[in-house]
């Protein structure tokens, strides 16, 4: 449905897309990541056409973005990370406006504005003013334009920034319902966000997409896949000493926890299971165990690893 191949785009001397090629299945959830400047909102205006590569080639739903741009547009409903409305039309009066952009018929734009707002949770505010709208609402009204002709293709830059937790969560209850529909694309900096709701998740880190997987295969190459925490009755350096025994752990962090326990965090140097290895430790010394705990490791711990990993190589390479 998406497809980039070999895409690159300069500023200047400034390489912001470097190589970027991939392809997104129809009906996909995809998170889009990166830290600030790594050219993921770059890519997102080449693919909507709002910038042509410098080389390379991409298509959305089979149409060159390039070269067939008004075939390609058709196919995409597109929110900006800053959502460009009118804020002294009412919702209805925007919704109608969009829809004679994208060439619709007054029939069509009718009864794909009672869509659009019921599904978006717009049906109570259509009739006011978007300057009067909560954040939120606001958030509703740029998916609603979005969604307004029905594309296959979304592509969402930030749909959630600035939103507060519950709105956060209204957003993304809407994204899961548009699954399967609507192939979509999502730039966002809310890690756990991601998790939640994206099928796929793509990294992007000075122009080059450094990731791509699942979220669960992304948070399995974080050294063993996640972290032990240990709590035992016994000073931290006792701690410490018993957990460095055991060949495999490397102890991240010992401090007191109170009434005479220690609590202590430890990686695995391999992917091996270092609970029992640690229990039998313990027991070896007389220190009792009072929690011993898997703690899967995180997007965001992989995000910060793999992003440090391409800006090191990065300065080596400028080096």
């Amino acid at each position: 449905m998406i497809e980039t191949q070999q895409l690159v785009k300069w500023y200047g001397p400034t390489l912001a897309v470097d190589h970027v090629s991939f392809n997104i299945e129809p009906g996909r959830i995809v998170g889009f990541l990166g830290p600030n400047g790594a050219g993921k909102s770059t890519t997102l205006r080449i693919l909507t056409g709002y910038l042509p590569p410098t080389s390379g080639s991409a298509t959305v739903a089979g149409h060159n973005v390039l070269t067939a741009a008004e075939q390609a547009r058709a196919k995409i409903g597109y929110l900006p990370e800053s959502t460009p409305l009118y804020s002294e039309m009412r919702v209805e009066e925007y919704l109608h406006y969009r829809g004679k952009l994208l060439k619709m018929d007054r029939t069509s734009r009718k009864l794909r504005i009672d869509v659009v707002c019921e599904r978006c949770g717009l049906s109570k505010n259509r009739r006011r003013v978007i300057g009067h709208l909560s954040r939120g609402n606001r958030q509703r009204v740029g998916i609603a334009q979005a969604l307004l002709h029905s594309p296959p293709v979304l592509i969402l830059d930030e749909p959630t920034a600035g939103l507060d937790p519950n709105q956060i969560r209204e957003i993304r209850k809407l994204l899961a319902e548009l699954r399967g529909d609507h192939t979509i694309l999502l730039s966002t900096h809310i890690l756990p966000e991601v998790e939640l709701i994206a099928d796929r998740v793509m990294i992007i880190a000075a122009g080059r997409i450094v990731a791509d997987g699942s979220p669960q295969e992304l948070r399995r190459n974080v050294g063993s896949g996640g972290r032990l925490l240990v709590e035992a009755k016994t000073d931290p350096g006792t701690l410490c000493d018993v957990l460095t025994s055991i060949s495999n752990a490397q102890v991240v962090q010992t401090d007191p926890s109170g009434d005479g326990f220690s609590r202590a965090i430890v990686n695995a140097k391999t992917r091996a299971d270092l609970r029992l290895d640690i229990g039998a430790a313990c027991q070896h010394r007389g220190i009792i165990l009072r929690e011993l705990r898997h703690e899967a490791a995180s997007l965001e711990e992989f995000f910060v690893q793999i992003t440090a990993q391409q800006s090191q190589r990065s300065e080596t390479d400028a080096a």
